[in-house]
């Protein structure tokens, strides 16, 4: 499912516009992503939890040429899902 197919689903269940349930949709990915810029937490309890976590600066290896290259620290966003979310899922 993509993000077009996602608004359309939200404007059937919701009764709204696709372009009203669109820009609801827009709007909470991006305090999503707000929050997660600032190093909060998003709980929705019984979806899952976004977060961040940092990773370590290590070395690879280029597949190509055996090079053992550096691979920079970084911080990554991550999403563990709520009990809820995998009961669904295995249903």
């Amino acid at each position: 499912m993509n993000k077009t197919e996602l608004v359309a689903v939200a404007a059937e269940k919701t009764a709204l516009t696709k372009k009203d349930a669109e820009a609801v949709i827009t709007a909470a990915l991006d305090a999503i992503a707000e929050a997660l810029r600032g190093g909060d937490d998003v709980r929705l309890v019984g979806f899952g939890t976004f977060g961040v976590r940092e990773r370590a600066e290590r070395t690879g290896k280029n597949p190509r040429t055996g090079e053992l290259v550096k691979i920079p620290a970084a911080t990554i966003p991550t999403f563990k899902p709520g009990k809820a979310l995998k009961d669904a899922v295995v249903k």
